[in-house]
């Protein structure tokens, strides 16, 4: 029995300065999936760099776009375009404000929740219905600016606890892929 091609997109700014970035969560998950599955990601295209793959037998390309957070979109039009797959075989994984940090949320549909890479990849694709898992990473707090605290550093306790929610949402998408929204979203949330 031959599976649709999943696409797992972390979202994630390019570039040294944001690696340990809390907007770069989804690329911390990407980069898991990859090396807990023997992918390799490093096929570099204009707006993601990708590796292609099985996980636990489901073909699937884990994909992280070249284009900065609020312009994740445009990567995801074209990597599902190449991909020729559509919004259901769409998993975005990203950080979460409204969730505590190291909280783990999966869903179907809904809106961006404000987050600036949902918005430009709902505008994008036309749809709302793919999957999405997010992971918390928290408020600032009072009178620090919310960009300024997205494209800042973890304290070590809160790294700890993102990171562990990393492995989760890890797991979170294997379950998505194998079992479905709904078992995932059971398990997880």
């Amino acid at each position: 029995m031959t599976h649709q091609i999943k696409l797992v997109v972390g979202l994630g700014n390019p570039g040294r300065q944001y690696v340990r970035t809390r907007h770069n969560v989804g690329f911390w998950c990407v980069q898991r999936l990859a090396k807990e599955n023997s992918i390799a990601v490093s096929k570099r295209h204009r707006h993601a760099v990708t590796g292609e793959g099985t996980i636990e037998g489901r073909p699937v390309a884990l994909a992280k776009p070249r284009t900065f957070v609020n312009d994740s979109g445009r990567a995801v039009v074209f990597l599902l375009d190449r991909y020729k797959a559509s919004p259901a075989d769409l998993v975005v994984v990203y950080d979460e404000m409204n969730l505590e940090p190291g909280k783990l949320r999966v869903r179907t549909g809904g809106s961006s929740g404000g987050h600036n890479g949902m918005k430009s990849i709902i505008a994008a694709i036309g749809s709302q219905e793919f999957a999405r898992v997010r992971i918390g990473v928290g408020r600032p707090s009072d009178g620090l600016d919310e960009i300024d605290y997205v494209l800042g550093t973890l304290p070590r306790e809160e790294k700890k606890q993102v990171d562990e929610a990393v492995e989760r949402a890890s797991q979170a998408i294997v379950s998505v892929l194998t079992e479905g929204i709904d078992a995932a979203m059971n398990r997880f949330n």
